[in-house]
């Protein structure tokens, strides 16, 4: 009798996926500097850095440092805006098998939508992910996500323009994770991710002043893993839509905890970094677990916690 192997794939808002796992936003570029050390059709989809408008230089250096178990970044949403985007990074993906999720970024709503409405009719895009919460921005961001009624107005208006499913990320920066959800939710949301960083300081006690020239900058890593992991169960009981896990992932076993928590995919983030195949070994971990513990499809462990 030949062995059927575990089947690793998903479903979120009508497109299916060869497996439950992505890469952050930020943390891969649009795969292309990764290339030679990643097989990227292994994916089960690519989630591009956040794409806006027009160029944005980010922020003043250095705007990058390590912590203990994880690191910093106040990188500024550095991007070369969307027509070089759909230009450049759609025809690069265009080459492989695996859907591609656009983050998406603006100061102002107006911008939010300028871009979703130029890239709806592109050919390669799954779907959109709003980012309405990076900390390292002083408009737009996290302005918009630490605020339910804000939340639902953005995502609405998003949701309006938009001929693609939209995903909103939420931040971590809230009193509750379970309203902001559920403002997403009511807004036409078709998914949420969750979570973006957590606003941090870092002081050089020598040198005397800060270690980011913008003073703070988004922590991520292993050390936010827990909290992450508590925010994605709140939020994935919260709501009827799917819910995209990440924060601190640096194993199978991590990933584990996402979709059990009750995400239907997990996202790996700073470990990209570290570890350029890390997506792969995680891939490669879930499948593993599978075979140990006889689970032959992978939606049985998504939510399976009361």
């Amino acid at each position: 009798m030949v062995k059927k192997n575990p089947d690793l794939s998903v479903s979120l808002c009508g497109i299916t996926f060869k497996n439950p796992i992505t890469c952050a936003s930020g943390t891969f570029g649009s795969g292309m500097e990764y290339a030679q050390f990643v097989d990227l059709n292994r994916l089960g989809a690519i989630t591009t850095k956040g794409v806006s408008d027009r160029a944005w230089e980010g922020n003043p250096t250095p705007r990058v440092t390590e912590t203990p178990s994880g690191m910093m970044n106040a990188i500024g949403l550095q991007n070369p805006g969307m027509e070089v985007f759909a230009k450049r990074d759609l025809a690069f993906l265009a080459k492989y098998d695996v859907p591609v999720i656009v983050n998406v970024c603006g100061h102002i709503l107006e911008e939010y939508k300028n871009v979703v409405e130029f890239l709806s009719d592109k050919e390669g895009i799954a779907m959109f992910e709003i980012n309405v919460s990076c900390p390292n921005i002083r408009e737009g961001g996290m302005a918009f996500g630490t605020s339910p009624k804000e939340l639902l107005h953005v995502t609405k208006e998003v949701k309006a323009v938009s001929k693609k499913p939209v995903i909103m990320k939420l931040s971590p920066n809230v009193t509750s994770m379970a309203d902001m959800a559920k403002a997403a939710e009511q807004g036409g949301a078709d998914g949420i991710s969750l979570i973006n960083t957590f606003t941090a300081m870092k002081i050089d006690v020598y040198r005397r002043r800060f270690v980011l020239a913008n003073r703070t900058g988004g922590l991520s890593g292993p050390a936010i893993h827990p909290i992450a992991v508590r925010m994605v169960y709140e939020a994935a009981h919260a709501v009827e839509i799917p819910v995209i896990g990440m924060g601190g992932i640096a194993s199978a076993e991590d990933a584990l905890e996402m979709l059990m928590a009750g995400a239907r995919m997990a996202a790996v983030g700073m470990m990209n970094f570290h570890e350029p195949e890390a997506m792969v070994h995680v891939i490669d971990g879930i499948e593993k677990y599978m075979e140990e513990t006889g689970t032959e499809k992978i939606v049985d462990l998504i939510g399976c916690l009361d």
